[in-house]
């Protein structure tokens, strides 16, 4: 029988496992950024399946309250539309979402996108509800990734009626979430139609300057943009009567969370 040498029977030299590891580190290496950009449409996937079910619970509450969305729906019908009077909406940006969780199938993980800083509520339960027992969580607007735009109509299927709150103003990309303060205390905007806007580089942008996002229409739908289509192909059809907040000027009006 033969015998293995001393050598053999040791296995890897140290020079070759130091080659094992060098080889192993680089193909990681050369491997990261596929899945990094994996990762990244995973969680946008993700991010457009949620507005489109936040779409479907608009249509399901309007569907139970005369047509009207909770944004146009007074607070004794269920709405929230007296709170847009207030000097700054923003605040309230959240209970647009809080109406309407039954729709949402009582899931807070609905209302934020997965490639956000923020995470979901524990629950949907709102402060003072006959259901919260101490533990309400639902109850601010950092457990709320998305934009309402509260001058919407399912009538006009290219209206704005939400989307990812990276949205800034201007065409060069802010660094953190554009319109949508990091404290929660929400945001009320006014934008021409003709105006200028940009995703920021937070979220789905991930710190590239070619920023995207995503918008939910009047019909319920969800699209995935670059700011550049968003401004020309969207923001400027958003539509003569379909987002005007009383004024002559083509404008919409956004709440942000």
């Amino acid at each position: 029988m033969k015998r293995l040498s001393k050598q053999e029977a040791e296995g890897f030299t140290r020079v070759e496992l130091a080659v094992v590891i060098v080889v192993f580190a680089l193909l990681v290496a050369l491997m990261f950024p596929a899945i990094r950009r994996a990762d990244q449409k995973g969680k946008r996937i993700l991010c457009v399946n949620n507005m489109m079910c936040v779409g479907t619970a608009y249509r399901l509450w309007a569907g139970d309250h005369g047509d009207l969305m909770p944004f146009q729906a007074s607070i004794t019908n269920g709405g929230w539309s007296e709170l847009l009077a207030k000097s700054n909406a923003g605040q309230y940006c959240w209970t647009n979402f809080a109406i309407m969780r039954e729709e949402l199938g009582e899931s807070p993980k609905v209302v934020v996108c997965p490639a956000d800083e923020r995470k979901p509520a524990a629950n949907f339960i709102v402060k003072g509800a006959t259901n919260d027992t101490g533990n309400a969580a639902f109850k601010d607007n950092t457990t709320v990734s998305f934009f309402v735009g509260v001058t919407a109509s399912d009538v006009y299927p290219q209206s704005i009626q939400g989307g990812d709150r990276n949205l800034g103003p201007g065409v060069v990309p802010d660094p953190n979430y554009g319109y949508s303060p990091t404290s929660g205390n929400g945001n009320d905007v006014v934008i021409p139609t003709n105006g200028a806007v940009s995703w920021s580089l937070k979220m789905h942008s991930h710190g590239n300057p070619g920023s995207v996002g995503n918008i939910m229409l009047g019909d319920g739908s969800a699209q995935q943009l670059s700011s550049g289509s968003f401004m020309q192909n969207w923001l400027r059809n958003a539509g003569t009567g379909t987002n005007f907040t009383g004024t002559n000027d083509a404008v919409i009006r956004l709440v942000f969370p």
